[in-house]
């Protein structure tokens, strides 16, 4: 894992922005095309904002959705099919966009997404890791046994405070009790995989996840197995581990 660290998140974003355009326009430059997963949340917006002022055929780019509340209409505040349209895919001419649509029939919904995602290999990950370092909604302890490419999953109580916390819900009653989320199997299959991961209220994340030997309880671990991972941090998601020893910092 290649971890760098800046001095703050609008830098964090920056950096990771050119890298991750860098990805693509190479994937672009060798097969014509290329295929992005996108989380959301907070941490991300930086990086999002970025990101779409980039230098990238965003014609030949196709984007997949990370994860969603079940049964959340997408016009609540807190979908995050919202949060990717009015952040990234309302803003480009994306050659596709499949979002994860939680309302319906959710199992042919899972199943229409999975054969989408299986057609071609994703080359570039957007990864973000959680206060309770889970990555998607994949909470501790999440399934890494499981090889399907997305599940219903049940929220737990860190997850849930963070949502509140950020603004997302009022109260943690209002917080939806699942979620579909990509697996950890599914993110690994990501040719790269860049995780931005700023802010203070992820110290203890990033703390744990260098921490720890690969464990579901800490599930963003998982992420130091793949090959090819770059952990974007900035200086207070960072202030908690020895930066010296395993950051590039700029």
């Amino acid at each position: 894992m290649d971890t760098k660290v800046y001095r703050t998140s609008e830098e964090l974003g920056a950096a990771a922005a050119r890298y991750a355009a860098q990805i693509l326009n190479e994937a672009i430059a060798e097969q014509g095309y290329a295929r992005l997963t996108l989380s959301t949340g907070a941490s991300q917006l930086d990086t999002l904002k970025a990101l779409v002022q980039m230098d990238v055929d965003w014609r030949k780019v196709e984007m997949f959705h990370l994860d969603e509340y079940m049964n959340l209409a997408s016009d609540h505040p807190a979908s995050f099919r919202k949060y990717l349209k009015e952040k990234f895919t309302d803003l480009l001419p994306l050659a596709k966009a499949h979002f994860v649509n939680p309302e319906g029939d959710v199992a042919q919904n899972i199943l229409d997404l999975t054969n989408e995602i299986r057609k071609a290999p994703i080359d570039l990950g957007l990864i973000g890791v959680g206060e309770n370092a889970h990555i998607a909604f994949n909470d501790p302890p999440a399934d890494f046994d499981t090889k399907e490419a997305y599940i219903v999953v049940n929220l737990d109580e860190a997850c849930k405070q963070q949502q509140v916390s950020e603004g997302w819900f009022k109260t943690m009653e209002e917080v939806p009790r699942q979620a579909i989320s990509m697996t950890a199997h599914q993110i690994m299959q990501c040719k790269v995989i860049v995780s931005c991961v700023p802010y203070a209220v992820k110290a203890k994340a990033i703390r744990s996840l260098f921490e720890h030997e690969v464990t579901n309880q800490v599930p963003a671990t998982i992420l130091k197995t793949h090959p090819h991972v770059t952990l974007f941090l900035d200086e207070a998601s960072a202030s908690l581990i020895d930066v010296n020893s395993l950051a590039t910092s700029e």
